[in-house]
């Protein structure tokens, strides 16, 4: 596996923007969890929206945390690096919106 300078700590970060994108999807819903409470929290619409603005922030936080590190690491050179970062920023940015 390459990387490791951060210990791997940059998929904390993806797992929190996870996290909160399940909160997001789960804010209305009625079902009930392992505690028998509601699954849904209802949130209002705008703190729902500072929670998407959260996950995305996190999600290039990972992306930037990930490439560095690869970098450092000398798993990419710095062309590599630069190139990597635009490409997955991209995506990142596609996929959050």
């Amino acid at each position: 596996m390459s990387g490791g300078y951060f210990d791997y700590d940059q998929y904390k970060i993806g797992y929190i923007a996870d996290s909160i994108e399940h909160l997001i999807r789960t804010n209305d819903s009625k079902e009930l969890d392992d505690f028998g409470d509601p699954e849904g929290r209802g949130y209002t619409d705008e703190t729902i929206l500072k929670f998407k603005e959260a996950a995305k922030y996190l999600k290039i936080a990972q992306v930037y945390a990930q490439r560095i590190d690869w970098l450092v690491s000398c798993d990419d050179g710095e062309d590599s690096f630069l190139e990597r970062l635009k490409e997955e920023l991209a995506e990142a940015k596609r996929e959050t919106g």
